[in-house]
């Protein structure tokens, strides 16, 4: 991943009270063609891919680079995390002296509304700042998405702008560099 540099991917998986952030594996293709067909989970994301095109085209294991978690609850797969590069010719990308790196994250509705975005996102930050010391991370979302919303506060991140793409305010924040805590 552009923007790790010297971490070692991938690494061990990291545990928190409930989850398990980890790579993904071959167990967990089902899950994520589920998360990819989701009504619910891209409301906000431009609408879910069919899933008969997923079933066909999804690898055996999806998302392995680095700075991509699969975030797993008693063995099964919930959600996903992701610490991506901030491709700034990207639509709708603002502000490249913000950072180098986005956080991005998706959990499948019946993980909703019980701590668990917060918790992973929290521990994949934890380690992002561990593997690049003083790294900004940024993120977007639209402004009608209260829960991300609210998880962005929740984890740091303050506005840098408002915006209008893909027909709706989209919503720009920084979480400014911290020391891990672990």
């Amino acid at each position: 991943m552009t923007g790790l540099g010297p971490a070692a991917w991938p690494p061990a998986p990291i545990w928190t009270e409930r989850l398990v952030l980890r790579e993904p594996e071959a167990r967990d293709r089902a899950a994520f063609i589920e998360l990819l067909a989701s009504a619910e989970v891209h409301t906000y994301l431009g609408g879910p891919r069919p899933r008969a095109e997923l079933e066909l085209e999804a690898p055996e294991i999806s998302g392995r680079r680095p700075g991509f978690f699969v975030v797993e609850l008693d063995g099964a797969m919930i959600g996903t995390i992701q610490l991506d590069p901030h491709v700034l010719e990207r639509a709708g990308n603002r502000r490249p002296e913000a950072g180098e790196t986005e956080l991005g994250y998706l959990f499948l509705p019946q993980a909703w509304g019980r701590g668990y975005a917060a918790e992973a996102c929290a521990a994949a930050l934890d380690w992002f700042a561990g593997a690049l010391p003083g790294a900004p991370v940024v993120l977007y979302t639209q402004t009608a998405n209260v829960r991300s919303m609210r998880l962005a506060a929740k984890l740091g991140f303050t506005e840098l702008e408002l915006f209008e793409a893909y027909g709706a305010e989209q919503w720009f924040g920084v979480r400014p560099p911290v020391t891990p805590s672990g």
